[in-house]
């Protein structure tokens, strides 16, 4: 399936998800019903200065780069790619230390909670 209108196709190289961090989101998705496609966007905050934030979208925005990853389609608005790059984001069930967790290349830094980060 295409992308819609003003949508483009990206790829793996912008952000991967392993196989446990998509079964989540898929698992999530599903639960939620909140919409089809998982956004990720970066934002200011945290404690180490920017953060990352999840949420459900129905549909892609235009300008937006759609990636489908380990059965997931990830939708990220083009300001966020720019720090996103080779990103992975992977998933632990563990109760201490789990939940989701980005490894970004392109940070210099990060906190031990891993939701934020510095460029």
């Amino acid at each position: 399936m295409a992308p819609p209108e003003g949508v483009r196709e990206g790829n793996e190289n912008l952000i991967r998800l392993t196989a446990e961090a998509g079964a989540k989101v898929a698992a999530l998705i599903s639960r939620e019903q909140q919409g089809d496609f998982l956004r990720i966007a970066i934002t200011g905050g945290g404690c180490n200065g920017l953060s990352y934030k999840l949420r459900f979208v129905t549909e892609p925005r235009r300008g937006d780069i759609l990636v489908r990853s380990a059965g997931v389609v990830v939708v990220v608005d083009p300001k966020t790619a720019l720090y996103l790059k080779g990103t992975q984001l992977d998933y632990s069930s563990k109760m201490v230390a789990g939940g989701f967790k980005f490894s970004n290349p392109n940070a210099k830094a990060s906190c031990s909670c891993g939701e934020s980060f510095s460029v």
